[in-house]
């Protein structure tokens, strides 16, 4: 089955300078600076250039787009391998460690600590540890999101259906999702046989749910059933979704297509993409995490807002976060540091945060109306920061990019196949022991 990497958020921006490192004294020229995102995103990137560029006249930076999270990735391990990298990139704590481990980045603890526009402990520590390596922040934390639910206040209101509400029990959730699946004719899609493997009922023009069958979309929820996806958070060796609570939630997340039939066909989905569809009006709820909102923002043309994760026992969410990474071989780090400090200061990162795209790593400005604001969408943003205390992440290891990639499409399998949960387990502990086995944390 096709593998459908989910889009991450980044820009590749390149700034190119002849100062040293450090975190002071003048600098000029270019830089450049590398990440990928939706077109909405990366107009977030390059409104914050621009303000850059009228604090920092001497230095340029060029934003150089990567298609996708391969494509960045690919770049930058050929131009890593070439001596040539860009000066900085962006990047999810799930996927910088292999860089990390390669001892290629430039550890920007001793910057920030120098930085008179901020203090590490200015940052929420969730995202701050999350890009700790060998015990050293060695890339910094632009933004802190979570898992969300998305929902079309318009699709509720026209059917008469109440919407989801924070922290919402599952078979609740579950329930509210059934009755906003609908035909073309605006009636519920209805005949479902729990006898039957898959959904007995007539394709659905509007679907209650959207959802990808993938390790940070499931986590949330098997640690909300009070189960570990891993053996070990620090040093793991294995997934235990063998595990009943684990395997519990699994099956309960799989039958949202095999048996409720509330999430799309995977041919609808590589057809149409979640996100797509929601924006289209044609999708009730969808999880995703902030970088929607300048998709959202742009695109939707109704009412919608967000609310937390359903629960099964207590709530749970899983860290979204990107950081500003420095690499090494940089000829120009005292420049790129520049950008780093205004991008994630009081003074830049209220730019980036009223665009929609980030819930902002540092404090003060989580907390003011740059995010907070009630007059821009989603009203509810603060559902991003209430969730703070139940928020978790997964492993930062070396190999975590593989294990994710390998797991995908077996998750797949279990959702839009309906293979036995036991066989989904079995085979996700195969394909991955081993990537797990030479993992460098």
């Amino acid at each position: 089955m096709t593998r459908v990497l989910p889009a991450l958020a980044g820009v590749l921006v390149i700034l190119l300078s002849g100062c040293g490192g450090g975190s002071s004294g003048d600098a000029s020229g270019s830089i450049r600076f590398l990440v990928f995102g939706d077109p909405p995103e990366i107009n977030a990137y390059r409104t914050l250039i621009r303000s850059f560029k009228e604090a920092e006249p001497e230095i340029d930076v060029q934003l150089v787009e990567a298609s996708d999270r391969e494509d960045l990735i690919a770049r930058l391990s050929t131009s890593l391998a070439a001596g040539s990298p860009p000066d900085l990139f962006l990047m999810n704590y799930r996927f910088y460690g292999q860089f990390a481990a390669r001892g290629v980045l430039e550890p920007l603890e001793p910057y920030a600590e120098g930085s008179d526009a901020f203090e590490l402990s200015d940052f929420y520590p969730q995202a701050l540890d999350a890009f700790r390596w060998d015990g050293e922040v060695t890339c910094l934390p632009q933004n802190i999101s979570s898992l969300v639910v998305y929902y079309n206040r318009d699709l509720f209101r026209r059917f008469g259906v109440p919407p989801p509400r924070n922290a919402m029990p599952w078979v609740d959730f579950v329930a509210r999702a059934k009755q906003m699946t609908r035909d073309k004719t605006g009636q519920p899609v209805v005949g479902f046989d729990p006898d039957l493997p898959r959904p007995n009922a007539a394709p659905a023009e509007i679907y209650g749910l959207g959802v990808e069958a993938s390790i940070i979309r499931i986590a949330p929820f098997v640690w909300s059933a009070g189960g570990e996806i891993v053996d070990d958070e620090d040093k793991p060796t294995r997934f235990t979704f063998d595990a009943p609570t684990a395997k519990f939630a699994l099956e309960q997340f799989f039958q949202l297509r095999t048996l409720h039939g509330v999430v799309p066909t995977d041919q609808e989905v590589e057809s149409e993409d979640d996100e797509s569809r929601f924006a289209n009006g044609r999708l009730a709820m969808l999880l995703s995490s902030r970088r929607s909102v300048p998709t959202f923002r742009e695109a939707a043309k109704f009412d919608w807002d967000i609310v937390s994760l359903p629960v099964f026992r207590e709530p749970a969410g899983i860290l979204h976060s990107d950081a500003y990474c420095l690499t090494k071989a940089s000829d120009s780090k005292d420049a790129a540091w520049r950008f780093v400090e205004y991008a994630l200061g009081p003074e830049g990162a209220p730019v980036v945060a009223r665009t929609g795209r980030t819930v902002p790593s540092l404090r003060s400005v989580a907390e003011s109306d740059a995010f907070l604001d009630p007059a821009a969408k989603p009203a509810n943003s603060r559902v991003f920061l209430d969730g703070l205390d139940h928020i978790r992440r997964v492993p930062t290891i070396s190999t975590w990019p593989e294990i994710e990639d390998v797991s995908g499409g077996i998750l797949e399998n279990g959702m839009y196949l309906a293979q036995p949960v036991d066989r989904v387990v079995r085979e996700l502990d195969a394909k991955t022991r081993p990537l797990f086995a030479r993992a460098e944390q």
